[in-house]
């Protein structure tokens, strides 16, 4: 599904604020409460809109380190074996696959540098890891949480 102009500015506001009243979302795009409300429905309906969420500093629940785990894996190992091991893992903020050498790119939120090694050895001892490679976040320089289409 594609979004139109009204949708897309529609969903911006909402990822700016999920709390945001359909009323006051309806006074910055020109339109009602109940057409925002049924626009919102038939984007959750459609898939575009996935749910709505609360965004939690990490330091507040006690995560004050971040780092990123390069995963290297042996062959045939597929996407769905490295999600279903990750998944067990509540230190794992996001994992992906990427292009390159490493076969994917995993996020790890931990509460200190010893916790966050705790982790990278239990994830590089997974059987289907052959090598892992780790850096860590210094300072997050910029976290983008609101939508808009590529330009």
């Amino acid at each position: 599904m594609t979004l139109n102009d009204l949708d897309e500015r529609i969903v911006h506001a909402l990822s700016e604020d999920a709390r945001r009243s359909y009323a006051d979302i309806g006074a910055e795009v020109g339109l009602s409460a109940p057409a925002v409300k049924r626009r919102v429905d038939r984007l959750r309906a459609e898939g575009a809109i996935t749910g709505f969420t609360v965004r939690v500093d990490p330091a507040a629940l006690g995560w004050e380190t971040e780092g990123y785990i390069e995963m290297y894996c042996r062959s045939k190992t597929g996407p769905e074996d490295i999600r279903r091991a990750l998944a067990r893992y509540p230190e794992v903020a996001s994992a992906s696959t990427v292009t390159g050498e490493a076969d994917a790119m995993v996020q790890i939120f931990a509460s200190d540098m010893r916790h966050f090694e705790q982790v990278l050895e239990r994830i590089a001892g997974e059987p289907f890891v052959e090598r892992t490679k780790s850096v860590l976040v210094l300072s997050p320089l910029l976290r983008r949480y609101t939508a808009g289409a590529p330009r």
